[in-house]
């Protein structure tokens, strides 16, 4: 299994998350929020992008050996998609928020043959509202989606309840309590802030009011 603390511990590294209880970051949702996480940073750090890409192949290896195809979420999922079925030698697909308005109106991009036994790749996981909407369009196509992998997620219950609901097992490389954790550790929050930070988790809508 992957290495949550050392996977927490590199995103940090590369600035791919910034913390700040006292000043939130206002999501596209309306919601504050201490935390901001842009995985796409890891991109340009060559030897931090390499680590990640081994700790997710690792996981679709052992949790998913019956995978046949991995699907990226578009965008921030193509590139781990692209690069895990090339180490791992499957087929790749991506898919588009919606289908495109033009050409042949393709949603799904990519060479795939119904049944195919499917692993969705996302950078990360939030309500779980915007993946599961991927994981419908790729069964709706015929495919049958064995699993998910993301790089981080935020530990949100509504998540939880609607991957099961959908009847779809997710693995994340890491987590919001286990890099919260390491961050009062390093000391890059205080440790007066660590209740705070975890509350946000726990009610994300209404933190902050």
């Amino acid at each position: 299994m992957t290495n949550e603390k050392t996977v927490a511990e590199k995103l940090l590294q590369v600035n791919a998350v910034k913390l700040n209880p006292k000043e939130p970051f206002t999501w596209a949702s309306g919601w504050k929020s201490p935390i901001y996480c842009d995985n796409r940073k890891v991109l340009g750090y060559p030897y931090v992008r390499d680590f990640i890409k081994s700790e997710m192949c690792n996981v679709l290896f052992e949790q998913f050996p019956e995978a046949e195809l991995f699907a990226g979420v578009a965008t921030a999922g193509i590139a781990w998609g692209a690069m895990s079925a090339d180490q791992l030698k499957l087929p790749f697909i991506y898919v588009r928020p919606k289908p495109k308005e033009h050409g042949l109106g393709n949603q799904i991009e990519g060479y795939y043959e119904k049944g195919m036994k499917t692993v969705i790749i996302e950078d990360l996981i939030s309500t779980g509202k915007s993946s599961l909407q991927v994981v419908d369009v790729v069964r709706a196509a015929g495919l049958e989606v064995v699993g998910m992998v993301s790089i981080f997620n935020y530990g949100f219950e509504v998540a939880d309840k609607a991957c099961e609901a959908a009847g779809v097992k997710f693995i994340s490389l890491t987590n919001y309590q286990t890099l919260i954790s390491l961050a009062v550790e390093k000391g890059l929050v205080a440790l007066e802030d660590q209740n705070t930070l975890l509350k946000w988790s726990q009610d994300p809508a209404g933190w902050g009011r």
